[in-house]
């Protein structure tokens, strides 16, 4: 767990290792809005809806 502009994330400790730097960002587009997640793994997540893809 760790804190950060005054949010808090839970991650698993050892993916956190692997994955950083993690980017999360709230993105608007005409389709929709919603949750845009990625990091140094290649793995990207991109939901709508407000959902937190975790």
């Amino acid at each position: 767990m760790f804190e950060e502009s005054g949010l808090t994330y839970l991650v698993e400790k050892s993916l956190l290792d692997e994955a950083k730097p993690i980017k999360l960002d709230y993105i608007v587009t005409p389709q929709g809005e919603g949750f845009y997640i990625s990091s140094q793994l290649g793995r990207e997540a991109d939901c709508g809806g407000g959902c937190s893809c975790c």
